[in-house]
């Protein structure tokens, strides 16, 4: 006999997941980081089973209003932990993260520009050309995610990405 919580999660992942994985990595820029950005917007959605108990759209825009506010959130613990330690840096020796071969193979040249190009936009404008254009939120839903109304984020999509 199947557990219905296991049941819903598994709807949800198989419905969200990939999507919720493509914005997080857009966002953060980081794989490891995506995965837990993910893994706790999941494990939230658990805890919480009266929002996601249809795998619907509410349940869509739920899961990526966790996941920007987790990204957020890791956003604030990074620039006090930056403000903290920035006298430190200096005296440890850090190579910069390298791509593995796989990555570098992955990726082409216009894959490169795309990601360059999402990368220089303003996060304000970026996510929500990622929960749009990527994650295929309609516009409301998106703007509901932004937690600003769909006039105010078509106007993002026009001025800073169009």
């Amino acid at each position: 006999m199947d557990d219905p919580e296991a049941a819903m999660m598994r709807g949800l992942y198989a419905e969200h997941g990939a999507a919720l994985w493509r914005y997080a990595l857009r966002l953060t820029g980081d794989q490891a980081r995506a995965e837990d950005v993910v893994q706790e917007t999941l494990l939230r959605a658990w805890r919480h089973p009266e929002v996601t108990d249809e795998v619907d759209r509410s349940a869509r825009a739920w899961l990526f209003t966790v996941a920007r506010h987790l990204y957020i959130s890791y956003l604030r613990s990074r620039m006090l932990e930056d403000s903290v330690v920035s006298g430190l840096t200096a005296l440890w020796p850090v190579s910069p993260p390298r791509a593995s071969p796989f990555e570098t193979a992955a990726a082409t040249e216009l894959e490169r520009r795309l990601e360059r190009a999402l990368a220089a936009l303003p996060l304000a404008s970026r996510e929500v050309l990622l929960l749009v254009g990527v994650a295929g939120l309609d516009q409301s839903d998106a703007a509901d995610v932004c937690g600003i109304t769909p006039a105010a984020l078509r106007q993002r999509l026009l001025r800073d990405v169009l």
